[in-house]
């Protein structure tokens, strides 16, 4: 077993259940209460975490009401209440907010020794450090927008800082709204936010053209609508249930000399892998650009 996998992997049944135990007593604060934090906070109290130990804190009013009715959460409209006496904060406001927000709750994060957990895109460890402590305990996460469904792929990197218990909370938190990764190079996380962050909406694309083509075919637009979702769903789940990767998996709905070859081989005369490096190689050189104009902002 690697050194890195989470502890309740390695422990006993009975150690796994008190283990777990101790894991959802820990007392988290969002700082922020839009949807991804909205969802997260679903998730979590469906995993078994006590809404008595989650606060919410963000300035509308409303938001937070709708929070404390759906699932039954302290919330505030103040930032260092909800910080006073978390574990673990979770930072989910919009990047260009993050810095204000964070040197604020610097004094909270050092009293608490807290975790803080960042899912706000492009923001940098170093910069963290650097608005926080230098010595804080920071996990960098990338969820992506099916997160708001339960159906997300988030990755996640953790800084030296971080211990063991910290890692595997943090895991936690972001498995209960999907499939979890950790990388070991934050560098890598430009490429993680041009595949599976920005991921949703490439399919979304090709999915609206589908049902353009479609209707272009002449089938009526709903029924196109219908038959597009539902083989994009079908296809996702194959290729997760398979123990074949994707490219197997389209060789074997691939006859010879069939309608799918001839598609195919359309795709890929006009350049479609290609196209789609392309596409991925701009978005990343796009995160770094975005994380230096958010950061080293001081």
């Amino acid at each position: 077993m690697p050194a890195n996998a989470p502890a309740c992997r390695r422990l006993s049944i009975t150690a796994r259940i008190l283990y777990r135990r101790n894991m959802t007593d820990m007392t988290l604060a969002f700082i922020g209460g839009g949807n991804m934090a909205g969802s997260l906070v679903g998730g979590l109290i469906a995993d078994g975490w006590d809404p008595a130990k989650i606060t919410v804190a963000d300035p509308d009013d409303r938001q937070l009401e709708r929070l404390a009715t759906r699932h039954g959460i302290t919330t505030t409209t103040d930032n260092d209440t909800a910080a006073a006496t978390a574990d673990i904060i979770v930072l989910a406001v919009k990047p260009q907010m993050v810095e204000s927000v964070a040197r604020a709750l610097a004094p909270a994060v050092a009293r608490q020794r807290a975790l803080v957990l960042s899912i706000a895109a492009g923001i940098q460890e170093a910069d963290l450090c650097d608005w926080i402590g230098a010595d804080t305990a920071i996990v960098r996460s990338m969820p992506n927008t099916p997160a708001l469904v339960q159906s997300g792929a988030t990755a996640l990197y953790a800084n030296s800082a971080v211990s063991e218990q910290q890692r595997d909370a943090a895991e936690s938190i972001l498995r209960a709204v999907g499939l979890t990764i950790w990388i070991e190079d934050e560098a890598l996380m430009d490429a993680v936010t041009a595949l599976s962050g920005s991921g949703p909406a490439y399919f979304f694309l090709f999915m609206e053209a589908l049902q353009e083509a479609g209707c272009e075919l002449g089938l009526p637009e709903e029924t196109a609508r219908l038959l597009t979702l539902q083989t994009a769903f079908g296809a996702a789940k194959m290729a997760l249930e398979s123990p074949e990767d994707a490219a197997a998996l389209r060789r074997h709905v691939t006859s010879p000399g069939g309608t799918t070859e001839r598609a195919i081989t359309t795709f890929q005369d006009n350049g479609l892998a290609a196209l789609v490096s392309k596409a991925l190689k701009s978005a990343a050189e796009r995160s770094r650009e975005l994380a230096q104009e958010f950061g080293h902002r001081s």
